[in-house]
């Protein structure tokens, strides 16, 4: 196979290939020296060049080229360049030139010579050299250490390929790695879900500065989560104002547009002074607005705009005002349906949904609950300047009961959070005891016990899902047991999730269970699916 042809893409040196008689040999020139090694034949030198005033010293290099290297053919081009200095005029030319240049990547090879040219030269080199609008590597030249007449120095290649340098690899991966565990504050968690998930949002966090939905019940940790992809993104330096945190089920009335847009003096009764409001405050930070399913449809409307166009008029206001923040939402509701009932605007679901992640409940995440049981006993330690642990025969029963079907976590970490708080302080020298443990279980049952008692006010209705007739076919063990079948189902997320919970004990003895294909087979007795039971149709 014939060897590919090399050809030299780079810049004229206005000062680097500047050189006068015959001294200029005993001067390192880059351009002509790329051409002296003799151990590489350089086929073509596409010289570039702003400015006529410099044809004369084109004229030179060429000819010295040409006595050094008769084999290489050089071509120069004059770039509509007036300010070499100027980023927007040098990619600008170079984009055209690239555009316009009938490469062969086939045939040939290309070297993109970065010695030489502005500084800003070399970096739209570089640049349009990783877009691939140059398709080749980067070289660099070097002078010798000592000038000598004819010692051409030494070049090097970049490949801009980083996977094949491993010392980059490794370490972008240890940046990326550092910034996973950053937003798990440090937290070995296990579920694979999850921690895909926080691998993803850490790339979009670093990249992006698109809205983001996260969506989960109550105590899932969003509010966290959006505090910890703040302080992210601020030791990166990619945002300098402040984290500004509002849960939207604390507005009411008219106070809500004056709450997040502001308002001016006199704009209704009690507003004696400006107010800039939330939305300004957060001006080159971060807007986390959870429970935004709880906003009315007109502050909908307005914050719409806000996101859009950066700015909005001030409740009162006859001038706009402009805030560039970046906006994380949270939501414990399904906003898809919200929409469907006409609470919840179309357009604006569509603009905070670009990257939507829905945070698992601890429920769902029961691998997760000893090492964020390790990481709150820490934190309280770090508070108290108390070390509290457990005892074995405490940390074994806590842990048969955090994972069995009697720990709803119903509060998700919240209720995780409470009860490590109220086990390290009842704890006796900093040991977490037996006793402890089984007063402070009881106390979870008992929560957990009125939650249920206040969320079964909506009873599962049988004849409602499958039909008078067929409901009043069923043996009541049989209606009992389906009720709190489907009751289970709505409390979940997916039919796995449902799965889990109904046949925690079972599963443990089946080498490989399948909780959903066994809750499938269970309703289909009923002529049941699970999109008709959480429906509720």
């Amino acid at each position: 196979m014939q060897a590919k042809r090399t050809v030299v893409i780079g810049f004229l040196g206005t000062q680097l290939d500047n050189g006068k008689g015959a001294a200029r040999w005993e001067k390192w020139r880059p351009s002509v020296a790329l051409t002296q090694h003799e151990d590489k034949v350089i086929d073509r030198f596409e010289l570039l060049y702003a400015g006529s005033q410099f044809d004369n010293l084109v004229r030179q290099v060429s000819q010295d080229i040409a006595s050094v290297s008769p084999e290489t053919r050089l071509t120069a081009h004059q770039l509509p360049i007036s300010d070499a200095w100027d980023f927007e005029d040098v990619y600008g030319a170079l984009y055209d030139f690239a555009n316009n240049y009938p490469f062969d990547p086939e045939r040939e090879q290309y070297w993109i010579h970065i010695t030489t040219g502005s500084h800003v030269a070399q970096i739209c080199m570089f640049l349009m050299t990783e877009a691939r609008y140059f398709p080749g590597s980067l070289v660099q030249t070097s002078p010798p250490k000592r000038q000598s007449m004819g010692n051409p120095g030494s070049y090097a290649l970049i490949d801009l390929d980083l996977s094949r340098y491993d010392q980059i690899a490794q370490r972008f991966t240890r940046e990326q790695a550092a910034g996973v565990a950053f937003l798990k504050s440090g937290i070995a968690t296990r579920n694979a879900r999850f921690n895909g998930m926080i691998e993803e949002i850490e790339r979009v966090a670093i990249k992006s500065k698109a809205p983001m939905l996260l969506m989960g019940p109550t105590g899932a940790g969003k509010s966290f989560l959006a505090r910890r992809i703040y302080e992210l993104k601020k030791s990166r330096h990619q945002i300098d104002g402040k984290f500004i945190d509002l849960n939207c089920a604390t507005l009411h009335g008219d106070g809500a547009a004056s709450t997040l847009f502001g308002h001016i003096k006199g704009s209704f009764t009690g507003a004696g002074s400006d107010r800039p409001g939330l939305l300004r405050s957060a001006h080159k930070g971060l807007l986390f607005l959870d429970e935004i399913g709880e906003l009315g449809l007109d502050e909908q409307a307005m914050l719409l705009k806000a996101i859009e166009e950066k700015r909005f008029f001030p409740v009162g206001a006859d001038t706009e005002v402009q805030s560039d923040f970046q906006l994380i939402a949270g939501t414990n509701r399904d906003l898809g349906k919200e929409v469907a009932a006409g609470r919840f605007r179309e357009d604006l679901y569509a603009r905070i949904n670009l990257w939507s992640y829905a945070l698992p409940g601890l429920a769902q995440r029961p691998e997760d609950i000893e090492p964020n049981l390790e990481y709150l006993l820490a934190q309280y330690g770090a508070e108290t300047g108390e070390r509290v642990r457990f005892n074995k025969e405490a940390r074994e029963h806590f842990m048969r009961f955090a994972n069995s079907p009697a720990a709803a976590w119903s509060g998700n970490f919240r209720d995780l959070s409470a009860a490590v708080t109220r086990l390290a302080t009842l704890s006796e020298a900093g040991r977490i005891t037996d006793t402890v443990v089984t007063d402070e279980i009881t106390r979870l049952k008992r929560l957990w016990q009125h939650q249920d008692s206040q969320a079964d006010g909506d009873e599962v209705e049988l004849a409602d899902i499958m039909g008078a007739e067929e409901a009043s076919r069923l043996d009541l063990f049989d209606a009992l047991q389906l009720q709190n079948v489907i009751r289970i189902c709505r409390q979940s997320h997916t039919m796995s999730d449902a799965g889990r919970k109904l046949y925690a004990v079972s599963r443990e003895a089946k080498a490989k269970p399948n909780d959903a294909d066994r809750l499938k087979k269970y309703l289909a007795r009923f002529a049941l699916d699970w999109d008709k039971v959480c429906s509720g149709n």
